[in-house]
């Protein structure tokens, strides 16, 4: 199945996406992370594209989208979330089910917020809603959130570094023999580009948002139960297992897979993610 790149306009964000699958296909939106872009994707798309159409933005601050500079663009996931309701409103998604990872999670959650009678279901590769799924890695970042300072963001910049992309990020509980460098060697070279650092501590900072804003997207799980798949790498040194399996109080027949790799599940099981997927679409839509 082919994958088209494309631009859309919204506002003063030029957004770069991927998409693949017939245009009156059921949508699937799929929201990257920290700090990977529509890339990821790559191998899963082809593998969904026959029966959706699948559909994957940049988010700002990230691969191939064009921002505005900092100062005249604020990076806050709310910000965010409205550039990527803007695209979906650009190319009329009336209807969409949500496929969100990492900084995907509070971007998409806040669509679902703002527009649940457009979600249709919700599948989460370690994509947390819960304060469960927090391991003890946050310190620096849980340090600047508390106390915004220089020095204190300076802390963070170190989670940015080639070394912790690669060995840390990617590298941490997946079996080496099936982890591609593609993935993480494009991530690096993006974010070694002039101000990217910068963005992604504007991010770092306003995480802390998405924390506050739990409360509200449980709500909307509580009220609304979207049929709701998590496929988890239980390796994950920053998102941990009891954040997959915390949806469930909230969604008791959420789908929990807990798989045997870390965080970028889809680098090393974009097959069995795919094949989920298409059996637990295939029921819901």
């Amino acid at each position: 199945m082919t994958i088209t790149y494309r631009r859309q306009i919204v506002g003063d964000v030029d957004v770069f996406y991927r998409e693949a699958g017939a245009k009156d296909a059921p949508v699937l939106l799929l929201l990257h992370g920290f700090p990977s872009s529509s890339h990821m994707f790559r191998e899963l798309m082809p593998r969904l594209a026959d029966k959706y159409r699948v559909i994957a933005p940049d988010l700002p601050g990230f691969g191939y989208t064009t921002a505005p500079a900092r100062g005249t663009f604020d990076y806050t996931f709310d910000n965010l979330a409205e550039v990527i309701d803007g695209f979906t409103e650009s190319l009329d998604l009336s209807k969409y089910a949500l496929y969100v990872f990492d900084y995907g999670a509070p971007t998409g959650y806040r669509l679902a917020v703002r527009h649940p009678e457009k979600i249709t279901a919700i599948i989460s590769q370690n994509g947390n809603a819960y304060t469960d799924g927090f391991s003890d890695e946050w310190t620096a970042w849980e340090e600047y959130w508390r106390y915004p300072s220089a020095e204190t963001r300076e802390a963070c910049r170190a989670s940015l570094s080639a070394d912790v992309i690669e060995n840390w990020q990617y590298r941490t509980g997946t079996d080496p023999q099936l982890l591609g460098p593609d993935g993480y060697m494009l991530d690096i070279a993006l974010m070694s580009r002039p101000g990217a650092e910068d963005i992604q501590l504007d991010l770092i900072l306003d995480y802390r948002t998405n924390l506050e804003r739990y409360p509200e997207f449980q709500a909307y799980f509580r009220k609304f139960q979207p049929p709701f798949l998590a496929v988890w790498g239980k390796h994950d040194p920053a998102f941990i297992p009891p954040g997959a399996l915390a949806y469930k109080r909230d969604l008791p027949n959420a789908e929990i897979h807990l798989l045997d790799t870390g965080h970028f599940v889809l680098e090393t099981h974009s097959t069995e993610i795919a094949d989920m997927i298409r059996d637990f679409l295939g029921r819901h839509l």
